[in-house]
């Protein structure tokens, strides 16, 4: 089944799918892709980041499965790099901003009534 995952780092988020079936080493090769660091630089976590992936353990056993990581509200993962000095940066996750208010034309309109006399 597939999994849907918002990976976040800083101001960066990454959506992308993988099988349950997938390894978090194969994700962190999802990521080189796009972000171009190598995946033993890369330590993906929890969103809280309280408990970090073990490289050769599937998705699923981290509980990002189908019914937990849906394409309308997909799971998040958090994602640090290792920087100069050999150890890994600590977790950073900018918030999400929130939409501007939609302008009045498009709000929606009350339903007017018609008296019928």
């Amino acid at each position: 089944m597939d999994v849907f995952l918002m990976v976040r780092r800083k101001k960066s988020t990454i959506f992308t799918d993988a099988k349950e079936t997938t390894t978090v080493k194969e994700l962190k090769k999802i990521i080189q892709g796009i972000m171009k660091v190598e995946p033993e630089n890369q330590q993906l976590m929890n969103e809280r980041g309280s408990e970090i992936f073990d490289d050769d353990k599937l998705l699923s056993d981290y509980n990002l499965t189908a019914q937990t990581a849906r394409a309308q509200s997909p799971a998040t993962v958090a994602l640090s790099f290792r920087q100069d000095n050999g150890e890994f940066e600590s977790l950073e996750i900018t918030a999400l901003s929130s939409p501007p208010e939609l302008p009045e034309v498009m709000k929606p309109q009350e339903p007017q009534t018609h008296d019928l006399n």
